[in-house]
C-alpha cells in the first residue's frame, strides 16, 4: 500500500463493496439468508441425490464407532500443554470427538425416519462439545499467562482456531438437523445458540485485542480461518438481525486485512499447506457471503484470481507440493479440493480447474478430518455440479514451464513443460522472517518423476516448544538441515532482515534464480555469498551452483566451510565425486526413482549424517530416516571459492 503524501489504497473488499459491507446494509440484504445456502437442511429433497452414494469409508467408521463412549478430553490433557509442552494428546481428544460429530450428523441426514438413534448421536457429540469447559486449544489460551492456571476459565472465553472450529460445526448441524433435532432433544439449538454467543460472538465483538485479527499490520492464516467460521455461526445461530449484521461486518474488515496483505502474485509465504487454512478458508467464507446475501457480495477480484493459482504453482507431481515453512511435502488427504474447483471454473481459470479436478477424482468421498463445513459443501456441490472438464482434458497437471513469484522468490521450473517428467527444480530465497518460518533461505529441491529426493523436511510434530523461543533448536527448522550452505558453520538468523537478494530472475526461457545469500548469515554484505540455482532441460540437469567470498570467521562460527544438502531415499557415495541417491519407493510411481549428483572441487570432503526419524508426521512422509549430506570445503576454498553441485535423473 501507499504510504506518506501518496494516496492510500483502500483495502480490495471495502474498494469493491463499499456500503454493502456495512453493517446497517447487511441488515437487509441478510434477511431470509439461511434459505439462500447452497447446503440445504436434511429434510430438502436433494438430499436423496446425496443418500444414493456409498461413502464407504465414513459410513463403517460411524457404524463401528456408535454406541461406544466418545472422546473425553480432560483437564490432565488440557494441564499437559503447560507442564510438558505436549499439545497433541488434548487435541487429538478434541478433533476425535468434533470428527465423530461431523460423521454422526451426515448418518442422520441420510438415514431413513425411523432410524433416529443417529440423531440421538448427534445430540450427545453436541451436548458433549456444550459442556466441554474451553473450545480454544490449550496451546492457544491465555488462561496461564493470565492468571498462571493450567484449568480452562469459562469465564474469559478465548476465541482461537478452535473455537472458531466448534462454533461452525455446531451451527451447520443446526442448519442441517435443526427442527429435527428440536423435536428429539427440546432445549439443545437454544443451548447451541447460548454458548456460541457467549464463547465466540459476544467475546469477537467486545474485544480488538486478538492478536489474529491483523490490526498491527501482522496478518497470517488465523485470519481468514476463524472470521470465515464466524461468519457461519452468525449466519446460522445469531438471531437478532442487529447482532448479526454487525457481526458479519466486522468479519467482512478482518478479511479485508487478509486480501489487502497478499501480494500481487498470490503467493502465500506459509505455503501451499496453510493455504488451505488460510487463503482457502478465505474463499470459502466469500463464498458464503455471495450466498448469503443474494450476489450482493460478489468477490470476483484480482486478488482472489491470483489466489486461486498458488495450489497447482506449487505442485511437483502425484501428491507431492513444494513445502516451505511449517507444511508437509505431501498433501493431506481430505482437502477440499471441490471448493478450489468450483473458484477455479467461475473465474475461467483451466489450469487451476484441471489440477484441482484431478485430485477430486482421486478422492471422490469425503473426509471427516476436513470439517463438518467442508464435508456438507463437498457433498452438497458433488450432488449438483456438472463444472467438472472431461477427464480427456486433465492430463496436464501444471501447464507451461513452471512459475516464478517475486513476492516469495519462489521458482519452480520443470524440465518437460506441461509435464512433471524428468526432473523439477524449486528454488527459494525470501527471508527468515516468514509467517511459520524455516531458516530456509536459499535452499533448493529437486524432484524426478515428480518425486522429490533433495528435500526439505517439512513439519514435525507441534509442542510447546514449536512457537516458542527455542523454536530453532528443532533440527527441521534449522538452516543446518536444510539445502543451503553453512559458511563458517553458521546457523542463518532469525527476522526479516536476514534475506536473500535477487540478482537473477528466472523466465522460460532461462530458468535461473541467482540470489546474494550473505545477509541470511549477517555476513556484512549479500554477495559474499551467491548461490545459482538453475534448469538445464536439453541435456536433462539441475545446476546449483555457490560462491563465495568470505571476511574473516566470527567468533562464534568455526574455520569450515560447508554446503548441506538434505536427501530422501538410500545414499551411495561413488570414489569419483559422484554420489546416487534412489527412491525409498512411493505408492505413486512403480517403480523407484533416482538421481546422480556430480561435484566441484572433487576434493571437497563429503560427511554424512543420518536423520532417524521418530516423529510421525516427518516418518509418514519419509520413511525411516532422512540424510544429509555436507560438503566441506578443502583449506584452500574457504576463504573464498565456488562450488557446483550437477544433478541428473538415473536411466
Amino acid at each position: 500500500m501507499a504510504t506518506g503524501t501518496a494516496a492510500v489504497e483502500a483495502p480490495p473488499l471495502s474498494t469493491a463493496w463499499g456500503d454493502k459491507a456495512q453493517a446497517s446494509t447487511l441488515t437487509d440484504s441478510l434477511r431470509g439468508s439461511r434459505d439462500r445456502l447452497t447446503v440445504r437442511p436434511a429434510s430438502d429433497a436433494g438430499w436423496r441425490r446425496t443418500a444414493a452414494r456409498p461413502l464407504c469409508a465414513l459410513r463403517t467408521q460411524a457404524e463401528e464407532e456408535k454406541g461406544h463412549p466418545w472422546p473425553q478430553p480432560l483437564v490432565s490433557h488440557y494441564a499437559r500443554y503447560f507442564r510438558d509442552g505436549n499439545r497433541t494428546e488434548y487435541e487429538g481428544l478434541v478433533a476425535g470427538r468434533q470428527q465423530r460429530l461431523t460423521r454422526a450428523v451426515v448418518m442422520a441426514a441420510l438415514a431413513e425416519r425411523d432410524q433416529e438413534d443417529w440423531l440421538d448421536e448427534v445430540v450427545d457429540g453436541a451436548y458433549l462439545l456444550c459442556e466441554q469447559s474451553s473450545w480454544s486449544w490449550a496451546a492457544h489460551d491465555d488462561v496461564f499467562t493470565r492468571s498462571a492456571h493450567v484449568v480452562p476459565d469459562r469465564t474469559h472465553p478465548y476465541v482461537d482456531l478452535g473455537a472458531g472450529e466448534v462454533a461452525a460445526q455446531l451451527a451447520w448441524l443446526d442448519l442441517l438437523l435443526g427442527d429435527a433435532l428440536e423435536e428429539r432433544a427440546p432445549g439443545l439449538r437454544k443451548r447451541l445458540r447460548e454458548e456460541a454467543h457467549q464463547r465466540v460472538i459476544r467475546p469477537f465483538l467486545d474485544r480488538l485485542d486478538w492478536h489474529w485479527l491483523g490490526l498491527n499490520g501482522d496478518v497470517h492464516n488465523w485470519n481468514p480461518w476463524i472470521h470465515s467460521n464466524i461468519i457461519v455461526a452468525a449466519l446460522l445461530l445469531v438471531d437478532d438481525p442487529e447482532v448479526q449484521a454487525q457481526t458479519i461486518a466486522r468479519c467482512i474488515e478482518g478479511l479485508d486485512r487478509f486480501l489487502d496483505s497478499i501480494p500481487a502474485d498470490g503467493a502465500i509465504d506459509e505455503g501451499f499447506a496453510y493455504w488451505w487454512n488460510g487463503a482457502g478458508r478465505a474463499l470459502e467464507g466469500l463464498a458464503l457471503l455471495e450466498e448469503a446475501t443474494g450476489g450482493e457480495l460478489n468477490a470476483d477480484l484480482p486478488v482472489i484470481r491470483a489466489m486461486v493459482a498458488f495450489p497447482h504453482r506449487m505442485h511437483l507431481g502425484h501428491r507431492w507440493f513444494l513445502n516451505v515453512a511449517d507444511g508437509p511435502a505431501r498433501a493431506h488427504e481430505g482437502l477440499p479440493w471441490n471448493m478450489l474447483h468450483r473458484w477455479a471454473v467461475r473465474l475461467g481459470d483451466s489450469e487451476a480447474a484441471a489440477h484441482a479436478a484431478t485430485f477430486m477424482d482421486a478422492e471422490p468421498d469425503p473426509d471427516s478430518r476436513s470439517g463438518l463445513g467442508r464435508v456438507l459443501t463437498s457433498l452438497t456441490q458433488a450432488s449438483s455440479s456438472t463444472a467438472r472438464s472431461e477427464p480427456s482434458k486433465r492430463v496436464q497437471l501444471r501447464p507451461g514451464w513452471g512459475t516464478y513469484l517475486s513476492s516469495v522468490q519462489i521458482m519452480v521450473a520443470r524440465q518437460t513443460p506441461g509435464s512433471t517428467n524428468g526432473l523439477t527444480l524449486a528454488a527459494k530465497g525470501g527471508h527468515n522472517g516468514e509467517h511459520h518460518n524455516h531458516r530456509d533461505v536459499g535452499s533448493v529441491v529437486v524432484a524426478v518423476e515428480g518425486v522429490p529426493l533433495l528435500v526439505d523436511a517439512g513439519q514435525p510434530t507441534y509442542t510447546a516448544q514449536t512457537f516458542g523461543p527455542d523454536r530453532y533448536q528443532i533440527r527441521a527448522m534449522q538452516s543446518a538441515w536444510h539445502s543451503v550452505p553453512a559458511p563458517f558453520g553458521l546457523e542463518q538468523g532469525t527476522g526479516p532482515g536476514f534475506t536473500a537478494v535477487v540478482l537473477q530472475e528466472p523466465t522460460p526461457e532461462e530458468p535461473t534464480l541467482a540470489l546474494g545469500l550473505g545477509d541470511a548469515y549477517g555476513l556484512g554484505h549479500p554477495e559474499q555469498w551467491i548461490r545459482t540455482s538453475l534448469l538445464n532441460r536439453e541435456p536433462g540437469s539441475v545446476v546449483i551452483d555457490d560462491r563465495w567470498n568470505l571476511p574473516a570467521p566470527p567468533p562464534e562460527g568455526t574455520p569450515d566451510v560447508d554446503i548441506t544438502y538434505l536427501v530422501a531415499g538410500t545414499v551411495s557415495i561413488g570414489q569419483d565425486a559422484t554420489a546416487a541417491i534412489t527412491s525409498a519407493g512411493s505408492p505413486t510411481v512403480s517403480s523407484p526413482v533416482g538421481l546422480r549428483l556430480r561435484w566441484k572441487p572433487t576434493t571437497a570432503v563429503v560427511l554424512v549424517d543420518e536423520w532417524h526419524l521418530d516423529d510421525p508426521l516427518l516418518s509418514d512422509i519419509w520413511g525411516d530416516k532422512l540424510t544429509r549430506l555436507r560438503f566441506r570445503m578443502p583449506a584452500e576454498n574457504r576463504a573464498s571459492g565456488a562450488f557446483t553441485l550437477t544433478v541428473e535423473a538415473t536411466p
